[in-house]
């Protein structure tokens, strides 16, 4: 009987858990633009940070240039923008809360040839 009750009770503590952890996600999201205004499709945005499992998450720009990294852990995040023909952007020490979404928008600059 004891143990069925202990069961039970760690059951419900991971429930609660994974809801509050569920609860706490966070995003970042933005626009990516050339030094004209212009919206930059195809941009690779990499966002790095201990507090992911992976370490790292990457998406791509849409059509609009808009990019968006969903389910992200609280902590301090790297943002990291590139394209071919373009220069790297890094964005550092981008502190993420729990249930916030940070706009983070970027602009490329045609590269060297």
């Amino acid at each position: 009987m004891l143990r069925r009750i202990t069961v039970v009770f760690v059951g419900l503590l991971l429930l609660i858990l994974a809801a509050s952890t569920a609860d706490a996600q966070s995003a970042l999201a933005g626009v990516v633009r050339d030094a004209s205004g212009g919206v930059l499709p195809g941009v690779t945005v990499e966002a790095a940070s201990p507090a992911l499992i992976e370490q790292v998450r990457s998406v791509i720009t849409d059509d609009a240039g808009q990019y968006r990294i969903v389910d992200l852990r609280p902590g301090v995040y790297k943002l990291t923008f590139t394209l071919p023909g373009f220069g790297t952007v890094t964005r550092e020490k981008i502190e993420l809360i729990s249930n916030f979404t940070a706009t983070i928008n970027g602009e490329l600059r045609v590269g060297a040839v």
